[in-house]
């Protein structure tokens, strides 16, 4: 077993636990120990030290699981919205991969589907739906690729040709 792996394992184990109400329950129970051991210690500076290096250590280590958890998560949501944006027909597949855009370009599209919601909740969720720049890009062309049908055919090539879609072969 690599490293790697043995981590990976170990942080998934340690993030269930700790996340667990008896780790919490046993924290809880830790520092009630801690606080009536207080007088049997004269409320030492040692006595201070145990619990401030104890939860130092601790919260340093959280740090670090928390981290890969998160990282985890992050991962798998990313990775099922970009199935849903792939997987609907009209869905915009320029934002795939938008968490690899620079902070300007985000801010762009932040401020497009900021407005796109503005018109919905004044004019109605259709009108949202329905707005003619949607899709387009910042001069006002549309895309030159057509969007896919669901069989995968360009919507404007509709002989027959059951090609598959280019998206599903991924």
């Amino acid at each position: 077993m690599s490293l790697r792996h043995a981590f990976e394992r170990g942080a998934k184990a340690a993030a269930r636990f700790t996340g667990h109400p008896t780790c919490f329950g046993l924290a809880v129970g830790v520092v009630l120990v801690w606080v009536v051991s207080g007088p049997l210690f004269g409320f030492s500076d040692t006595w201070q030290l145990v619990i401030n290096t104890g939860t130092t250590i601790i919260t340093f280590l959280m740090v670090f699981l928390i981290q890969n958890s998160q990282n985890r998560d992050s991962a798998a949501v990313q990775i099922k919205l970009d199935e849903l944006i792939r997987a609907v027909r009209r869905a915009d597949n320029t934002l795939l991969d938008m968490e690899e855009l620079d902070e300007a370009t985000l801010e762009q599209f932040r401020n497009r589907y900021e407005a796109l919601a503005k018109k919905a909740r004044d004019g109605g969720a259709r009108a949202a739906c329905e707005d003619p720049s949607f899709g387009m890009d910042d001069d006002g062309d549309r895309d030159a690729s057509p969007r896919p049908d669901r069989r995968g055919a360009d919507p404007r090539d509709r002989d027959g040709d059951r090609r598959s879609n280019t998206q599903d072969e991924v």
